[in-house]
């Protein structure tokens, strides 16, 4: 069963502990897969592609080994 955790405050505290906690306390792996959801609705939006999602990476220098 799933834990659902509530806070209320008013919008101008600006205490951001309790968003501290709970993502602490969900791990690296949750954390990431929010993120990844977070960048897929943005793309979605926005109207993009979703491979584009993909880290961008560079080389710098390819050699044989």
């Amino acid at each position: 069963m799933r834990i659902i955790e509530e806070n209320y405050q008013r919008i101008t505290d600006d205490r951001p502990s309790f968003d501290i906690r709970f993502w602490q306390s969900q791990g690296g792996r949750a954390i990431f897969e929010a993120v990844s959801e977070m960048l897929h609705d943005y793309f979605v939006i926005r109207g993009k592609d979703a491979d584009e999602l993909r880290l961008q990476r560079a080389v710098e220098n390819f050699q044989k080994a």
